[in-house]
């Protein structure tokens, strides 16, 4: 598994999104703005964790994204699996992208068994991490602040 540019910045919207308060929109110009992320590239991204699923927005002038699930029911392997595709280095390995491997005996494959262990560990630290988590460790690393609402007067 590599993330993306398109993975990094998925992630990184997805904290500030987690950050402001219940039922509140964030602009797209103000999540790419503190996120040093394209518009366009970024509107691409919330588009599809938007179809996915994962955000909800609402249109017009007070307009903007947010969270349509609890920051707490948003996995890690969740994003990167819809951004990304699969977890595992190899797809041979792959529970959810399985893609029959190439090697003469898939079973007695030394590399198949190494890379399934590789794939085990990512997917369990993936899938225990929760973009509440990913939001509690930026605020305390000091990159993020607790409510990054934009207003306008």
């Amino acid at each position: 598994m590599r993330l993306s540019l398109r993975g990094e910045y998925a992630l990184r919207s997805l904290v500030v999104l987690g950050l402001i308060p219940k039922g509140e929109v964030l602009r797209i110009h103000s999540i790419s703005e503190q996120q040093n992320i394209p518009r366009k590239f970024l509107e691409q991204i919330l588009h599809e964790m938007k179809n996915a699923g994962f955000l909800e927005s609402r249109r017009g002038i007070t307009g903007g994204y947010r969270l349509k699930l609890k920051p707490e029911d948003i996995t890690l392997a969740m994003i990167i699996r819809l951004i990304e595709g699969p977890l595992a280095p190899v797809s041979c390995v792959s529970e959810k992208f399985y893609d029959k491997c190439t090697c003469p005996n898939e079973d007695k494959c030394a590399i198949r068994s190494i890379m399934k262990e590789v794939r085990d560990a990512i997917v369990r630290q993936l899938e225990k991490v929760t973009v509440a988590d990913l939001c509690a460790r930026s605020v305390a690393l000091g990159n993020c602040k607790a409510n990054p609402l934009e207003y306008i007067i």
